[in-house]
């Protein structure tokens, strides 16, 4: 472990006190100096002028020099005494004040040293003046209101996360109790078993793929940047949730005009075939899907309208959360639950924001701003 230098208080103390001795000591020369000059100054006689001081007779320039070693002696004499005394009261009194100014860094300190993920929510909440100090600790009240949204978002998703996981694990484990309990199980029950299996494998394998995915684009910088044309990628999507809209008798219009936007491609088409796929799963057989795509001079939009349930405005941001379907939790009985926060997390990725209102007669509108590519 690096040796540390003395502390802050420490510090502050002995540059305090080393100032207050400067001073005083040039104070004390400059006073020593003065009195000097003060009796070189005084009013002169003949050198050979003879004076009589208690019955003694002297000469003035005796006498003038005796006067002045005698007050350059008292001046210093009473100059150290007043120079130790300064130099104490300086070192006291910044020590003490010092303490005091610096009392709320200690208490950052030992709320940082108390802090852990059961902790997080004690506060400083430091009252007085709003000065550098206080700046600091309201500063670290907010990281740790950060730090524990963090935290309980985390909290939240793992725990969905891990239903998620449990559900086709249960179904998978309570098929094979079955099938293995029952001696009688033909060709027909085993294959009726495996498809059970199968299927429960392909959510478990799609969820996976999913968080996989939050995981790389959640806060993480984009390996490619180039102009990709938001209609085609919106056209390559469509080719792949084509038979699944026409199968549930969905009508799609499309108004798509050439729209470059700055980004990965890879992702790009993520975002556009989440944003088809919610519109197509959690859309009533037989209703609509529009699909817009618009440029302007800083922004290139992506909106993916659709019919659908009721949905209260109030809950539209929560459906951006992992795990939300609809606005209630796990009610769908297709997808995974992160469309949606995949979707923002690669549009964050791009430098862009995407956000969604209600459509007042039932179902959703999501609107994507990607940083459109320079003509």
């Amino acid at each position: 472990m690096r040796r540390r230098g003395p502390g802050l208080r420490l510090r502050i103390t002995l540059l305090t006190t080393a100032l207050v001795a400067v001073v005083s000591a040039v104070l004390l020369f400059l006073g020593w100096t003065l009195v000097g000059r003060v009796f070189d100054s005084s009013p002169s006689f003949p050198s050979d002028t003879q004076v009589t001081v208690d019955g003694v007779t002297v000469t003035v320039k005796v006498l003038t020099d005796a006067l002045t070693a005698t007050a350059r002696q008292d001046l210093l004499r009473a100059g150290l005494i007043a120079f130790a005394c300064m130099v104490v009261a300086a070192a006291v009194l910044a020590w003490t004040f010092t303490g005091r100014v610096l009392k709320p860094l200690h208490d950052v300190t030992g709320a940082a040293r108390r802090l852990s993920a059961e902790s997080l929510g004690s506060r400083l909440r430091l009252e007085g003046p709003r000065d550098e100090v206080a700046e600091l600790a309201d500063t670290f009240d907010s990281m740790l209101d950060r730090l524990e949204a963090a935290f309980d978002s985390q909290r939240r998703f793992v725990a969905n996360a891990s239903h998620e996981l449990r559900t086709p694990l249960s179904v998978v484990r309570t098929e094979l109790d079955v099938t293995l309990s029952d001696p009688d199980a033909d060709v027909e029950e085993l294959r009726r078993m495996a498809g059970v299996v199968r299927a429960a494998g392909e959510r478990a394998e799609q969820l996976v793929s999913a968080l996989l995915l939050l995981a790389r684009t959640d806060g993480i910088g984009l390996a490619v940047r180039e102009p990709v044309d938001l209609s085609a990628v919106v056209e390559s999507a469509w080719k792949a949730t084509r038979a699944e809209a026409e199968a549930r008798n969905l009508r799609a219009v499309f108004r798509c005009v050439p729209a470059l936007a700055v980004g990965d491609p890879a992702l790009l088409e993520r975002i556009a075939g989440n944003l088809l796929e919610n519109a197509i799963r959690h859309n009533h057989v037989g209703g609509w899907i529009e699909t817009v795509v618009e440029t302007g001079p800083q922004w290139s939009v992506l909106r993916v309208s659709s019919s659908g349930q009721l949905i209260p405005p109030d809950r539209v941001e929560e459906l951006f959360e992992p795990f939300r379907r609809g606005g209630k939790d796990r009610t769908s009985q297709s997808g995974t639950g992160l469309g949606l926060s995949i979707v923002r997390a690669a549009v964050a990725a791009h430098g862009g924001f995407a956000q969604a209102v209600a459509v007042p007669t039932g179902g959703l509108s999501v609107s994507v701003h990607l940083p459109a590519a320079p003509r």
